[in-house]
C-alpha cells in the first residue's frame, strides 16, 4: 500500500511538472518558510560583507501582506539591531506609510543586500548578485500584490531603471507583480523639497493598495 501511495504521488509530480508547474510547495506557513531562509541568511558567508557585519538583516514584516519595500542594504542601525529600516530613514518610511493607512506591522520590508557595507558606501555588484536569491524566494513566498523599490539601486537590480527621477511613481512589473519605484528615504532626508514627489507616489501606491482589496472582495 506504501509503495502504490508513493508511486501515485511521484506521477501526480511528473504530471504537474509536464504541464509547466515549476514549483510545489508543501503546505507549510509562510512564516516558517521566512524563518528558514533568515537562518540561511544569518549563516551567510558568500561574500566579503559577512567579515565585518554584526547583524545580518533578512528583513520583518507580515508574511501575508499585500505592500512589500525593497530598499538597497542596511545601514549602522540596522546593522546594530538585525532589523530593516530602523534608523532616521526608518522612522521617515513609517511616517510615509501612515500617510497612506498602513503600519508596519501591515508590510514586509526588506534589501537587495542583507548585510551592511563598510561605511554604508553602495553595495558591489558581486555582493548584490550572491545575495538576490534570497530576495527571490522572500519575494516568491509573500506574492505581494505590490512592490515599492525604495532608492536607485533597489529599482535598478529589479526593474533595470537607472533613473529614479525620471522614473519614480510609474507602474512596472516584476515576476507578474505591480512595482513602483521611488525615492529612498534617506535621499528625502538629504532632500526634503523631493518629498512632494514621494507622495505623489503614495497617492499612486494607495490606490493600487485599493484595487488589491477589491480583486480580493
Amino acid at each position: 500500500m506504501g509503495d502504490s501511495a508513493g508511486d501515485s504521488i511521484h506521477d501526480y509530480i511528473n504530471y504537474l511538472q509536464g504541464i509547466g508547474v515549476g514549483y510545489i510547495w508543501v503546505k507549510r506557513k509562510r512564516e516558517e518558510l521566512l524563518d528558514g531562509i533568515a537562518g540561511e541568511i544569518r549563516a551567510c558567508s558568500r561574500c566579503e560583507l559577512y567579515h565585518s557585519r554584526k547583524n545580518p538583516v533578512p528583513g520583518h514584516g507580515n508574511p501575508y501582506c499585500k505592500l512589500m519595500l525593497i530598499g538597497e542594504a542596511p545601514g549602522e542601525k540596522e546593522d546594530e539591531q538585525g532589523l530593516p529600516f530602523v534608523g532616521p530613514s526608518g522612522m521617515r518610511l513609517n511616517l510615509w506609510l501612515e500617510r497612506i493607512g498602513l503600519k508596519r506591522k501591515d508590510v514586509f520590508i526588506t534589501n537587495i543586500v542583507k548585510c551592511r557595507p563598510p561605511h554604508n558606501r553602495n553595495p558591489k555588484p558581486e555582493e548584490m548578485k550572491k545575495c538576490m536569491e534570497y530576495l527571490e524566494r522572500q519575494i516568491r513566498i509573500i506574492r505581494p500584490c505590490l512592490i515599492v523599490t525604495l532608492g536607485k539601486i533597489a529599482a535598478s537590480v529589479l526593474l533595470g531603471v537607472e533613473s529614479v527621477v525620471r522614473m519614480r511613481g510609474n507602474l512596472f512589473h516584476y515576476e507578474g507583480i505591480k512595482v513602483i519605484p521611488t525615492y529612498h528615504p534617506s535621499y528625502v532626508l538629504r532632500n526634503p523639497k523631493r518629498e512632494q514627489e514621494v507622495f505623489e507616489d503614495l497617492d499612486v501606491i494607495k490606490e493600487i493598495l485599493e484595487e488589491c482589496d477589491g480583486s480580493n472582495g
